[in-house]
């Protein structure tokens, strides 16, 4: 009986044993099922199919890259360049319905599919502006930080620098990106291109360009860096100047669209019926608010590129 007993629990628990093991054998290949399939979604899907051919391009796709890493942008490329496209098929899909011509559907599906990346410009344009002021004493602090560390190396300056909270916001960020992409072993010049690209201006060149000298090289750049203060000193006086041309040039850009937006709405507002046949039935009408579009279009990209000059 005894004996009966002993076999039964032996039954018993390897039925226990053996359900156990299979069910966490299931679970595992379920799982890895269910990441293989995810996987394979993520590679098929079709943003990431076009950033697999635009990486192709070389410079495109570092460009579009950099772009978003430098803006902190949640979007990732595929995001980007999928928005892109459906932007692309509504501005033709508009074009053929109310602007049916080879000018109509060129001019909006070119504004559509190029707003996001112009969002993206004057993104960054706007981190760059509040930046530009604050660039000075965050060097400041790099560079005590430097005199102060017995054995220099940029990344523990950066490091302690950020450590001890003494570079503000809204310079934080972007020197937190720069130590980040140093200390994951990142090259240095992509990290150095995405540091100079999220600032925008000439002394981040010239920060950069010592920055490489002391990491690549191991150069001390106690002098170079208080050579760069001392110029700075000297021209801040320009450069609030110049910052002020460049917030005279963003509100320029916007201005001609405020403009149309007021003149269609007291035209509306005088004579509904009208306004409404000479801009949306007729054809004339319609050239003339699609001509409206392009210039201001343009107006905007020579905005964009001049503040993206003067920076």
């Amino acid at each position: 009986m005894l004996i009966a007993a002993k076999a039964a629990f032996l039954l018993l628990l390897f039925i226990l044993i053996y359900t156990g093991i299979r069910g966490v054998m299931l679970v595992a290949a379920n799982r890895k099922m269910a990441r293989i399939r995810l996987h394979h979604v993520r590679n098929a899907a079709f943003g990431s199919r076009l950033t697999d051919l635009l990486q192709r391009s070389g410079f495109l796709y570092r460009h579009l890259s950099d772009l978003l890493e430098s803006t902190g942008s949640r979007f990732t490329l595929p995001m980007l360049l999928t928005t892109s496209l459906v932007l692309f098929l509504s501005g033709f899909i508009t074009a053929v319905l109310f602007f049916p011509s080879v000018k109509g559907i060129l001019a909006l599906c070119l504004i559509a599919s190029s707003f996001p990346y112009l969002l993206l410009r004057m993104r960054l344009i706007t981190n760059q502006l509040r930046s530009r002021m604050d660039f000075l004493p965050a060097v400041e602090i790099v560079y005590q930080t430097y005199l102060l560390d017995p054995h220099p190396n940029i990344r523990n300056v950066l490091h302690r620098a950020l450590r001890e909270n003494r570079i503000r916001y809204p310079l934080k960020p972007v020197f937190e990106q720069l130590h980040r992409n140093l200390s994951m072993s990142r090259e240095v010049d992509d990290a150095l291109r995405i540091f100079k690209m999220s600032l925008g201006h000439l002394w981040a060149d010239y920060m950069a360009s010592i920055l490489k000298i002391a990491i690549v090289e191991g150069n001390d750049v106690t002098l170079n860096l208080k050579e760069l203060i001392d110029d700075m000193r000297k021209a801040k006086l320009a450069d609030q100047i110049a910052r002020n041309r460049l917030l005279e040039i963003r509100i320029a850009s916007f201005s001609p669209l405020c403009f149309l937006a007021v003149f269609l709405l007291v035209n509306f507002r005088i004579n509904y019926e009208n306004a409404y046949y000479y801009y949306f039935v007729d054809a004339a009408g319609r050239n003339m608010l699609l001509d409206a579009l392009l210039l201001i279009f343009a107006g905007f990209l020579m905005g964009v590129y001049l503040s993206m000059k003067r920076m």
